[in-house]
């Protein structure tokens, strides 16, 4: 988690939203990534940092079985990034501060086609949170950050 908190730290010097990614097999780190395209002149909302990590793991030789690779996030990963990874086989998340506003990890799976359902997920949530917290406030309360402004993830993070 260290190393997605970095990643965190890294996109917010870069002026996007800080949530930094990292992906490991045996205690090995095989990629890591952070948000991008959160704020410029094309802000889209396909470049999460969880999307930009996992790109670089299936662009690598001789990793094809990603059921026990984990992942650390320093945002609790939205329904598009949980989906992803549950279709590319990541069987094990941990994530650092809880996205109230479109957090995806406590959608209930079983509720689900079989496509997810069948596909059980381990969750660890909060490790680091308070960490991850310090630096989504120094972006919320950064006036320059437009990025979810104003936002319930906003006004809570603000008031923790």
């Amino acid at each position: 988690m260290d190393l997605a908190l970095k990643e965190a730290r890294y996109a917010l010097s870069s002026g996007e939203f800080p949530v930094g990614c990292v992906m490991t097999l045996d205690n090995q780190v095989l990629v890591s990534g952070a948000r991008k395209c959160s704020s410029g002149y094309r802000p889209n909302e396909m470049d999460h940092a969880e999307m930009v990590t996992l790109r670089k793991l299936i662009s690598l030789e001789g990793v094809d079985d990603y059921s026990r690779v984990r992942v650390y996030c320093t945002m609790e990963p939205c329904l598009m990034c949980y989906a992803a990874m549950i279709l590319s086989g990541i069987r094990f998340i941990v994530w650092a501060y809880e996205d109230i506003m479109g957090g995806g990890t406590r959608c209930d799976l079983s509720l689900l086609p079989p496509l997810y359902a069948d596909n059980p997920v381990s969750i660890m949530p909060y490790f680091c949170r308070q960490e991850s917290l310090e630096i989504f406030k120094s972006f919320f309360s950064n006036p320059n950050h437009g990025y979810w402004k104003g936002s319930l993830l906003a006004e809570y993070t603000l008031k923790q």
